[in-house]
């Protein structure tokens, strides 16, 4: 392989992935995304009930980030461990009704089936040995040649150049506080550095997103409503146009506002009505 880099979670469970995938997917923009998820959930019976439920939750996540992209999601191989076994019956005959689910909702994912793996293609009690991954490889391999077959395969998009976003108010940047990814955090203003929390992208469909999460305008449209970041889910709340030098959600008619033209490090960012001061001025971004 010309790129054998690869990013690993030891241990992570379904909704640990889902709270990674927003980031990655804004980051990569892949065409193709492969999916074998679940087994520590099962392993360590971690909320069994919910787990198909979660993993359909993270399939829509995927294709509403990634519409362009194909997901192909696996059926769990087979494992020596008794905690996994009592559920993964159960659990991976659900998958291919999660996949035709997606598939009916005009969604690219397809299902992969590693029931070729058996107890001899295993290293430990979860963990395929060398022939087993290669087993793997070739059912992810046959996958993505359906696909391609489908005509579902398109060339990765070139993500969106990220740059810092500064105020009109001197020295200070569009800043997501305390690099959080939760739905939720703040955004504020602060020193301008370098860091990943102050490196915006601005998307065509009008959104501007940092640390894989989209700029959002919490819950109304009022005069001093309160933005932070939240998963992007197409909400006119993440709109965002240029405007006057600087950021309009369009759906509140409002600008994005240092409240009091306060230059203090940390100041939450909201809508207010748009007036050309220099504290609802922005350097603008280029959608890609």
């Amino acid at each position: 392989m010309s790129d054998p880099d690869n990013e690993g979670h030891s241990g992570y469970k379904i909704h640990q992935i889902a709270a990674l995938a927003d980031a990655s997917l804004t980051r990569y923009r892949p065409n193709v995304v492969t999916l074998v998820i679940g087994t520590n959930d099962l392993n360590e019976s971690y909320q069994v009930s919910t787990a198909t439920a979660r993993l359909r939750s993270l399939v829509d996540q995927i294709t509403g980030a990634a519409p362009a992209a194909t997901g192909l999601v696996a059926s769990l191989a087979v494992s020596t461990s008794g905690s996994e076994e009592q559920y993964r019956a159960a659990y991976n005959q659900a998958i291919p009704h999660i996949v035709r689910d997606a598939q009916a909702a005009g969604k690219r994912v397809a299902y992969v089936d590693m029931s070729s793996l058996t107890t001899a293609d295993l290293a430990d009690t979860l963990h395929p040995n060398d022939a087993g991954y290669q087993k793997m490889a070739d059912a992810f391999h046959r996958g993505i040649q359906a696909a391609d077959g489908a005509g579902w395969l398109r060339n990765p998009a070139p993500a969106p150049a990220a740059a810092r976003v500064q105020s009109g108010l001197a020295g200070k940047c569009l800043d997501v506080n305390g690099a959080g990814t939760a739905d939720g955090t703040a955004v504020q203003i602060w020193s301008c550095g370098d860091g990943a929390n102050q490196l915006w992208s601005a998307y065509t469909d009008g959104t501007l997103r940092s640390m894989g999460k989209c700029l959002d305008a919490a819950w109304g449209t009022a005069n001093g409503t309160k933005v932070q970041t939240w998963t992007c889910n197409g909400g006119s709340n993440q709109v965002w146009q240029l405007y006057n030098g600087g950021y309009r959600n369009p759906a509140s008619g409002r600008c994005l506002d240092v409240p009091g033209s306060s230059a203090a490090d940390g100041t939450q960012l909201q809508l207010w009505d748009c007036n050309g001061g220099s504290h609802q001025k922005w350097t603008a971004l280029t959608a890609g």
